[in-house]
């Protein structure tokens, strides 16, 4: 399993192009329907801190994301927005979950 978080700061402005832009990537994430890909993100209270995280099976299955034009487009927008702090990038690992994310094996916290 991987998981990845990226936290970044967008301007007030860029704020809501940046939730359109994240809707469409889980809207095609959504029809992809591959249940090796667990995505979200959240909206910190400033209205303008993003996290993502998200949960892959495997190395292929993060290709799949990197590769939609949905998740590319979001990217290469949020880049050109000059965010107010960049992109940071942490690769955690998993302790326990409530619910099984792959593994019939992972237990509750």
């Amino acid at each position: 399993m991987k998981i990845v978080r990226v936290t970044y700061t967008t301007t007030a402005e860029y704020a809501g192009q940046n939730k359109t832009n994240i809707s469409v990537v889980m809207n095609d994430l959504g029809q992809l329907n591959n249940p090796d890909i667990n995505y979200h993100v959240c909206l910190g209270p400033d209205e303008k801190t993003f996290t993502h995280t998200a949960f892959f099976r495997a190395d292929e299955d993060q290709k799949i994301l990197l590769e939609l034009p949905a998740f590319k487009r979001f990217q290469e927008q949020l880049k050109a927005s000059s965010p107010e702090v960049g992109p940071k990038q942490e690769f955690l690992s998993l302790v326990g979950s409530s619910k099984d994310i792959f593994s019939p094996t992972l237990g509750t916290v």
